[in-house]
Formats: structure tokens, C-alpha cells, sequence
């Protein structure tokens, strides 16, 4: 980089290259830049510079009251060494190329990732000695610093850092900043690459097992049904036809009653849906920090989104403001190994980022759910007053199966025991058809998750409770689970496509 004027915004991008000893003139004020690099040579002067120059102004001072011509020419010599060690400084222009890599760029609370940085001196001069030092946040660690030797003309020096955060979030790292030095150690010029890079803490995720939950269809594969399959032939809806369709899809009733030419629609798989809520109130949540209650539900979230994308799940991530990211739709996130993997990094983005809200109740996420009653609605609360917990209650309508963890925010913070409170909330929960449990400090989301097959929450015998035109199974305090126009009495079982666990986790490995 030009030693004597900084990197403009684009110097140092990931194998860019700093702004040149012309920048400055190309951009129309030279006699500006010239004097602002005086200034900045003079003001990085070091203790010893400023001690050379003052005691060169002194010495010549007393030359001159005790005419001593001797002494004013080594007062001359003290005070030009160092003004000619910041000249020769500012004059030297060294370029020299920065690149920043992290790997990885998205990473897990707790875990650590390795930052690699790259000097390549593209001058046809060799650098003196060079101190590197990147800005990182104080939650990542101090400041790295390192001294690189004599970088020949056209070499190259690489050095890596490592930095780990306990916190989930998004932190800036950079400007990197070269400091060049000369030979005397009169000055010093710090110089900086304008470019940043972001590294992304999302929260831990835990691996869940597979269990049998009632209140959804399965998951990818047997979970996909068919319009056509619940409707049955008789009641498939046709559309008219368009040129290109294969006549063979004629559906030739609909065609007699309406006069024209009518085909049958393509058999439309449907995925089974999962929604996710995260109870983000402020009110809810006592402490903070890693060990938080607050912490625990993000995390919780997080796991079990990623744990139903990769049994083939359309997932999607509700709070107490609506939507998460904002814009998603009822659908969610699903497709294929490679659009899990995408939609898993994408709501882990969101996760990580996610704070508490100033939100009181909980109606926008209920009105959030709609009124469609299916899927799979596994809840993440805190505190809960009464009013909120009546509200919660009523989510249960429009959801085919629920499930809520209760975190007793309060004794995460003092370390004791469920209150009675809670265990009352808890209660409710479960005569509104929810099934609930309340975490205590500590306890591990796996074998509370684990907990959810007991016999409280089998799945129905295959059959039972059968109705006229579909299912009504009344299972753990009673519910009808709506699919496709009949009642589907089935149950989540996501150890349905338990095939599909590893080329998700691979292909998610990857994009991180």
C-alpha cells in the first residue's frame, strides 16, 4: 500500500489491492493530500523523534544566545534526523496488497474460527519492517498484532489468528492496519485497508432424536400427501387446458358439464409444516448472558428448526413481532438436501441477531399462525401472565399438534427449582390441548425432546376413530387434525426420512 496516504474503500478487498501514490491527485486535490501527509508524517513522530527534534531546538537555541556555532550545527544535526526519517518515510511508497479470509465464516457459539491474513508486497521494492494489527471486537479476543520481517518485491507473508465468542451475533472485523517504521525509529505512519469482513456466531444447535409425536403427518417422503390421494378421484379439481398438456390428462366429465376442454392437475405433493415460535419479550426473561434462560430458548429454536429441515419438514420461525425473517410465508422454508442447507443458514443468520423485543403479549404471532389448524407448532415461552397464557392457549386451535417448553426464567437466574407458578402455566397449557413441559436450569433439550414420546403423547392406533369423510383422533387432551379437506388422524414421526439426516448436515457443513 502507498505508505505515505491511506487506502481509499476499496483497498485491501480479499485480494484487492490499496490505493497507489496517485489516488489523491486523481481525485482532484494533490496540494491537500500533500499537506495532510506532512501532517500526518510530523504527528507520527515517536517519543524518541520528538526528543531528538526538541533537544535540536534547544541545542540551537543556545548556540545562538552563547554564539557557539559548534553547538548550533549539532543542534541542526538533532533536529533533521528526525524530520528527514519522516520525509524519507512519507516518500516511500510501498504497495502492498491485504486479503482477510475466515474459516469458517458462520460458526456455532463457543466455537472458534481461524482468521488468515496475507500480505503481498506488489512494489518493485522490498518493505522495511512492518507491524500488521487487525481490529476484531472486545468480545472476540484482544487485538492481534504481528511483526513481519522484510517482505522482498512481489513476496508474499501469511499469519492467522484465532478468535472464539461465547455470544451469538454479528461482529465487523477490520480495518487491518500496517504500521511502517524507519530504520532510526523517529516515526511511525499507520495506514489502513478500508475493507471488512463479518463473522456470524449462531446460536448452538443440540442433535434432537428421532421420535414419534402425535399431532402431524410424518415427515419428507411418507409425510408428502397427495391432494389427489385424500381427495380421492372423484373429487380432483381440473383446470382448463393449455396448449402443450398431454391429452391423456382429459378429464372428460368436466369437459361435458362446462363445454370445454378440461385436464386433471398434476398430482401436488404436500410437505408436512412446522412452525416455530420464540417468545422474545423482554418481560418474559430474567438475566443474561450465554447460561441465560433467554439464551436457551434461542438456542432450542434453533435446533429444532434445523432438526425438522433435515427430516424433509417445511419449517418456519415465528416470534412475539411476527415472522422471522421478516416477509416469510405461511410455507415456510423447505425443498431439496441443498435448499435445507440454504434455509438452515439463513434462519440461523436470523437466530443469531435475534434480541429481545419491547412487546408486551403475544397476538401478533397469533394471528401470524392463521386459522389453517395443521402442522406442528413447537413453542419456546417464557413467563407467562394470564392473559398471555390464555393466549397461548388459543394458539393450540391452529396448530394440529403443540408442543411448549416453558422456561422458568426465574430459576435460571437463582438456580433452584420449577415454581409453582410455572407448573401452573404448564398445567393450562395442557388442558388446552398443548403438550407441555417446564425446563428447569440445565436441563438438556435432547431428552426433554426425547421426554415427548412417553405415553402421554403416543401416536393413535392406525384407523381409530374414523368419521365420515376422514379422521377424528382425540389424542393427549384431544384435538382433530385437519389435511387437505378431510381430518388426517396420523402422527410426526421424524424418523421417517432419518436417510436424508447426513447429505443434510454434509451439504450444511459445506455452505458454512
Amino acid at each position: 500500500m502507498a505508505a505515505g496516504e491511506p487506502a481509499g474503500p476499496d483497498a485491501g478487498a480479499r485480494g484487492g489491492e490499496p490505493a497507489g501514490p496517485d489516488d489523491d491527485a486523481r481525485a482532484g486535490a494533490p496540494e491537500r493530500a500533500e499537506r495532510g501527509g506532512v501532517r500526518a508524517a510530523l504527528g507520527g513522530l515517536t517519543t524518541r523523534g520528538r526528543s531528538f527534534l526538541a533537544a535540536g531546538i534547544a541545542a540551537g537555541a543556545c548556540a545562538y544566545v552563547l554564539g557557539q556555532p559548534d553547538l548550533l550545527r549539532v543542534g541542526l544535526l538533532l533536529a533533521a534526523l528526525p524530520l528527514v526519517c519522516a520525509l524519507v518515510l512519507l516518500r516511500t511508497r510501498h504497495r502492498v496488497a491485504g486479503t482477510r479470509g475466515l474459516e469458517p465464516r458462520r460458526v456455532p457459539s463457543g466455537s472458534e474460527t481461524r482468521v488468515l491474513l496475507r500480505m503481498d508486497n506488489v512494489s518493485r521494492l522490498p518493505t522495511g519492517l512492518l507491524l500488521l494489527q487487525d481490529q476484531v471486537p472486545y468480545v472476540l479476543g484482544p487485538r492481534p498484532r504481528f511483526v513481519l520481517d522484510r517482505v522482498e518485491a512481489g513476496g508474499r507473508r501469511e499469519v492467522s489468528y484465532r478468535v472464539r465468542s461465547d455470544l451469538r451475533g454479528r461482529f465487523a472485523l477490520g480495518p487491518l492496519q500496517l504500521r511502517l517504521s524507519d530504520p532510526f525509529g523517529m516515526c511511525e505512519l499507520t495506514r489502513s485497508f478500508g475493507v471488512y469482513d463479518t463473522l456470524t456466531v449462531v446460536p448452538r444447535t443440540e442433535p434432537l432424536p428421532p421420535v414419534r409425536l402425535a399431532g402431524d403427518s410424518s415427515g419428507y417422503g411418507d409425510g408428502r400427501q397427495s391432494t389427489l390421494a385424500l381427495a380421492g378421484e372423484d373429487d380432483v379439481i381440473p383446470r382448463g387446458y393449455r396448449t402443450g398438456d398431454d391429452l391423456r390428462r382429459v378429464h372428460w366429465r368436466s369437459t361435458a358439464r362446462r363445454g370445454e376442454l378440461m385436464v386433471r392437475r398434476e398430482e401436488q405433493p404436500q410437505r408436512a409444516r412446522c412452525t416455530v415460535l420464540l417468545d422474545t419479550r423482554e418481560t418474559a426473561y430474567q438475566g443474561a448472558g450465554p447460561e441465560s434462560a433467554f439464551e436457551w430458548a434461542v438456542s432450542g429454536a434453533a435446533s429444532v428448526l434445523t432438526h425438522m429441515l433435515e427430516r424433509g419438514f417445511a419449517v418456519r420461525l415465528l416470534t412475539d413481532a411476527g415472522p422471522v425473517p421478516a416477509g416469510t410465508g405461511a410455507d415456510g422454508f423447505a425443498g431439496t438436501t441443498q435448499d435445507a442447507a440454504d434455509a438452515a443458514g439463513l434462519l440461523l443468520d436470523a437466530l443469531a441477531v435475534v434480541g429481545h423485543s419491547g412487546g408486551a403479549g403475544l397476538s401478533r404471532a397469533y394471528e401470524a399462525l392463521g386459522g389453517s389448524a395443521d402442522g406442528l407448532l413447537v413453542a419456546f415461552v417464557g413467563d407467562l401472565d394470564e392473559e398471555q397464557a390464555a393466549m397461548a392457549a388459543r394458539m393450540r386451535q391452529r396448530s394440529a399438534g403443540a408442543v411448549a417448553f416453558v422456561v422458568d426464567s426465574g430459576a435460571w437466574l437463582t438456580g433452584g427449582t420449577v415454581t409453582g407458578a410455572v407448573e401452573d402455566r404448564v398445567r393450562r397449557l395442557r388442558e388446552a390441548g398443548w403438550t407441555a413441559l417446564a425446563v428447569a436450569p440445565g436441563t438438556s433439550l435432547g431428552e426433554l425432546w426425547r421426554s415427548l414420546a412417553g405415553p402421554g403423547v403416543a401416536a393413535p392406533a392406525a384407523g381409530a376413530g374414523r368419521v365420515a369423510g376422514g379422521y377424528d383422533d382425540r389424542v393427549a387432551g384431544g384435538y382433530e387434525d385437519r389435511v387437505a379437506g378431510g381430518h388426517h388422524g396420523g402422527a410426526y414421526d421424524d424418523s421417517a426420512a432419518g436417510g436424508r439426516g447426513g447429505g443434510f448436515a454434509e451439504a450444511y457443513r459445506r455452505r458454512s
